[in-house]
């Protein structure tokens, strides 16, 4: 098993053996046309966006510059998907996300990350460990998004939040390190901030 076959496996590698390097830069090379199109190149934007990711749906499909990502192949996204500016996604392991999920500026996604004792962090060795996010998700700003991490349908992230363990479905979890606060219910339907009702009838 090469050093790439190692890193799409989750095992230990070494990022500069077995091409690696070069497919980085390569990616590197086509985020940093992605970023330097023109706003108002829409359809132009969306192709090259679609050239970068591994695996994307129909429908709806955005990432407001500027984006930064290694590999992209490793990327798959539902249909409609938006993340908005600086979103950076570590792809050294398989990043999954569902339908209909919506990230804030400043997301992050880390699959990647480094052992902890100094003398095997030194030896070169790096891992990513697969990233999943499941469908109806709203992903706050600011929020750092840990290897291994599972997070379920219908679920919403607050601002900030350090995500380093698994998110049930239909949950609303905040902090650092992020934690449940509640169950999302029936009766939030009605309310589109806090205590602040809707005033229109369709949003249903």
């Amino acid at each position: 098993m090469d050093h790439k076959e190692r890193m799409l496996n989750n095992l230990p590698y070494k990022s500069w053996m077995d091409g690696l390097s070069e497919e980085r830069t390569a990616t590197k090379t086509k985020v940093f046309r992605y970023n330097n199109i023109s706003p108002d190149e829409a359809d132009e934007r969306e192709r090259l966006l679609r050239e970068i990711l591994g695996k994307t749906s129909e429908g709806y499909l955005c990432i407001e510059s500027p984006f930064h990502c290694d590999y992209g192949y490793n990327i798959e996204v539902g249909k409609n998907f938006f993340a908005n500016y600086n979103f950076i996604v570590l792809d050294v392991g398989k990043v999954r996300i569902g339908n209909d999920v919506m990230m804030g500026p400043n997301v992050a996604i880390y699959t990647a990350g480094h052992p902890l004792h100094p003398e095997s962090r030194n030896s070169g060795y790096e891992y990513g460990i697969d990233v999943s996010i499941g469908d109806n998700v709203w992903i706050g700003g600011n929020v750092c998004i840990m290897p291994g991490v599972n997070i379920g349908n219908n679920v919403v992230i607050g601002a900030g939040s350090v995500v380093t363990k698994d998110i049930p479905d239909n949950m609303i979890a905040v902090g650092n390190p992020c934690k449940v606060v509640r169950e999302i219910t029936e009766e939030d339907r009605d309310y589109y901030y806090k205590d602040r009702k809707f005033d229109v009838d369709d949003y249903k």
